[in-house]
This record gives C-alpha cells, structure tokens and sequence, in this order.
C-alpha cells in the first residue's frame, strides 16, 4: 500500500490548520510527523484516517483517489488512527470494547474474540484483563486497548498519536518492536505522530515536520535532536536553570494513608510535602501513585490513616472542600476530567470563581489574556475540542489559580511539544517561588528527575522514597519502577 496526499486544506474559522499538505507514505515504512502545538499534525492524521474531511485536496491509495466520509471508510480502506484521547465506551468491559464496531465480516463469537484479544496483548505485553471495565482502565491502558483492537481489524497503516503516554519503558520497548515487525515483516504503514523526539529517532525510518500548519521539511533518519528541534521551531531552545527555594512547613500531610480500589492499593503511607517543595511520583499504571494524589484532593478516601490540611482533619471531604483550602487537581483525562466539550474557552473560565451571576465580559477579558499568556492557539470563542491536544492542556493549565496552596497534577505535560512543556514549568514553578506545594505524576523520567526535589516511587502498592531526586539517575530510577527496591 502506497498512500498519496496532494494539496491538503483544512480550516477551523480564520485558522488555516493544513496549508496545501502533499506527502507520499510507502509501504515498509515507520514515518515521525514533528511538529510543535497547534502545528497541524493531529488535524492531518484525522483527515487521513476519515475522522474530519479535507476543505480541498484528495487521498490516493496505490493511485486509486478515495474519499473518506468516516473512521469506518478509513477501516474498510485499512487505515485506522489511534487519538491522544482514545475513543472508547467507558461503560464496557475491555472485551467488548475490543469486539465494538466490527464489520459483520469479522464478528466471531466471545471464546474466539477473547483468544484474539489476549494473543494481540500478550504480543505487546499489555495487560488487558477481558472482564475489566474500561472506565477502570488507565490512560495508557486505553491506549493499548486500542492499538490492538485497530490490529485486530486488519488495518495496513496505523497512525499513532502520542502512544507511549502512560506505557512503561520495558512496554514501549515491546511495543516499538512490535510496530518494526508489522513495517518490515507485514510492509505496514506506521505513522508516529510524537514530541517525544528520543522516540522518534529510537523508531522512525524517516520524520516529516510540520509549522504554522505547513509542511516545511523531511529528514530521513539518523537525525540529531539538534536538527529535529530547529526544523520543529526554526531555532534552537535555550535551556533554563531552576531556581532554589527555601522549603516552608507542610499544608497537605496524610499520614499512614491505606488507601485501596477493586485494581490498586496503598498501604500504610505518610507523605508531608513541603511548601515550596516538588514532589514527582513515578510508578508503571496501576501501581498506586493515581490513588495517592488523588487522596491528596479528596477524590479517594483513605480506609485508614489521616489526611489532614493546616492541621484540620480531612477524611471523607469532597474535592470541593479540598479545593476550598487551596488544593487543587488537575487529571490526566483533560477531555474526560478536566475540560468541558460543546463549551467555549470563556465559557470555562466563567465556571471558576463565580458566585451567582457571571460577569461575561470579565470573562472574556480573562479568557483572552490567558490566551495568549499561554500561547493557546484559539480564540475566547473557541470550543474546546476545536484545539489539539496540546492546545488543550495549555488551556487547562491556565484554568489553574495564581496562588493555590498544593497543585497535584497528573502528567502536566501530556502531549506538549518540548518548548510548550518547558513553558509550563515555568509557569508552575512561579506558583512554587509563591510557596505552593506541587505534586505531579509523569511517564517520563528525566521529567521527573528534572524538575522534582525529591521523588515516591510505586510499585504494586508499596512505596519508596527518594530524598534527593538530584541524585539519582534514569537508569537507576527505572529500575526501582520496576520493583528493585
């Protein structure tokens, strides 16, 4: 399979999305699509995979022009698109949501769909249990879910959209050997679309970058880092120190916290994060940090032990209490748990800190000035899902307050290019200059080790503690994420 893209136009309203996009994807290939936030990558890769139609421009596959009215389209023509937010049905089990939407052609009964299920898993070395809802899945499980439900289906070009979020390193490892088998072994078409630039020049055979909607050059690999990153901002970024603060007296401390769901556990855990002090969580999924920082903001409560702020007892208090006394939680599911679809961004900013009227033009004011504080790129018209997903979490990020007393958040930088994730560190880490405690959960360890001061590893419910996270290395940090305690 061979696939032709000429002359791709996409807007939404005055913004111009793709700008007369033509590529060619060739059978056998593994291609990296860069691009910085809002670049039009995902917009792209929608068209593509029948999600959203091109304004002009066609698609050929072996020469043959085809329009793509829908993702099932798409499917019949073997092209199917894992989104940074899969498209799953919370209320079904992992079994069912692997058997959804199949053509009658390929339906098969439960025994055989589960035999299918397990061995497409078991190739990747996910963990997929069949009987498990999915709305008890974590973000990277649902993604796993839905790479081997597209393989299931027989497609011949996978695009992949940020899937090594949530996935563990020995797990991406499977996993990248895995899609080098389907290019070179079944000639699949694998198309990455990614920030993570060491995953990019890890797999790919050749990287395309996009800019302002336009594409503005190729690589074929190797390429440097260096080289990736100019064509991505047409400049080198400059790197930044992070400044030192003098650590204040603890708001938020849960002490001997036993916290436990149908699938985690926690046992037996004490935690008094600093003012001023990060604090990085690192785990595989499952391993339990969700279920601690949740406790942190009254999303989970503990069977046991005490979580308490500025000393008064919060056991069994509703986020809405938490919130109250400044903590404040911001979760990985941004479309699932963080932002509203069908409202605008001034629509979202009049939900915070409104009594019972709302002022629509202070509204808009703030809306717009986060706007471009954040470099959002949207309008305070903007419906939500109308961004990337970058854009997105840029715009959650700025819902955050000035001046909270904890910040817990769960992988802060979720699909931001390296020039966006480093921008909203800055911005956090002026809250932390202010004397807020932050606590954050990421996949990426040199994130972790970056930017935390010290750092709770999880494993299967148990916890360790490092003290100082300038100390430890990657390598040593990996180790302990998987159990080397």
């Amino acid at each position: 399979m061979d696939i032709q893209l000429t002359n791709i136009n996409k807007h939404f309203g005055s913004v111009h999305a793709n700008r007369d996009i033509s590529m060619t994807l060739k059978s056998g290939q593994i291609v990296g699509i860069l691009g910085e936030n809002g670049a039009g990558k995902s917009t792209l890769m929608k068209i593509l995979s029948g999600y959203q139609p091109a304004d002009s421009g066609h698609i050929a596959i072996d020469g043959t022009p085809l329009k793509f009215g829908s993702p099932l389209k798409a499917l019949e023509a073997g092209i199917g698109m894992l989104q940074q937010d899969p498209l799953d049905v919370a209320s079904f089990t992992v079994l069912e949501d692997f058997i959804y939407g199949q053509p009658p052609a390929r339906r098969t009964s439960g025994k055989a769909a589960t035999a299918l299920l397990r061995a497409q898993a078991e190739r990747f070395g996910f963990h997929l249990p069949p009987d498990a809802p999915v709305a008890s899945l974590s973000i990277g499980q649902r993604q796993q879910l839905e790479i081997v439900r597209l393989l299931a289906l027989g497609v011949k070009a996978l695009i992949l959209d940020e899937p090594t979020t949530g996935i563990s390193a020995e797990q991406k490892d499977i996993l990248f050997g895995a899609l080098r088998e389907l290019a070179t072994r079944d000639g699949m078409i694998v198309l990455l679309v990614s920030h993570k630039l060491e995953d990019v020049i890890a797999l790919c055979d050749e990287v395309i970058v996009l800019r302002g909607g336009r594409l503005v050059g190729d690589r074929q690999m190797p390429a440097t880092t260096h080289e990736l990153v100019t064509l991505m901002f047409g400049q080198q970024l400059t790197t930044h120190e992070r400044p030192k603060v003098a650590l204040g007296e603890p708001d938020l401390k849960l002490d001997n916290v036993t916290l436990r769901t149908r699938r985690m556990h926690v046992d037996h855990f004490t935690l008094h994060p600093r003012r001023g002090e990060v604090i990085g969580f690192a785990g595989l999924d499952g391993s339990g940090q969700e279920l601690i920082l949740r406790a942190c903001a009254g999303l989970e409560h503990p069977l046991s032990g005490t979580v308490s702020v500025r000393g008064k007892p919060m056991n069994g208090g509703r986020y809405r209490d938490f919130l109250a006394e400044g903590i404040v939680f911001c979760a990985a599911g941004r479309v699932e748990e963080g932002l509203i679809a069908g409202m605008t961004l001034t629509e979202h900013i009049a939900l915070i800190g409104q009594g019972a009227t709302i002022d629509w033009q202070a509204s808009q004011a703030r809306a717009d000035a986060q706007i471009k504080h954040y470099n959002v790129r949207g309008t305070p018209q903007s419906e939500i899902q109308q961004l990337s997903g970058g854009n997105q979490q840029r715009f959650l990020m700025a819902l955050l307050p000035d001046q909270p007393t904890v910040l817990v958040l769960e992988q802060p930088t979720r699909g931001l290019d390296v020039d966006s994730a480093r921008y909203i560190w800055e911005q956090l880490l002026l809250r932390r200059e202010q004397g807020a405690s932050i606590l954050f959960t990421s996949p990426d360890l040199d994130e972790v080790v970056q930017y935390s001061d010290r750092i709770v590893v999880c494993f299967a419910g148990r916890t360790t503690e490092i003290a100082d996270a300038s100390q430890v290395t990657i390598d040593e940090l990996g180790r302990l994420i998987g159990g080397a305690f």
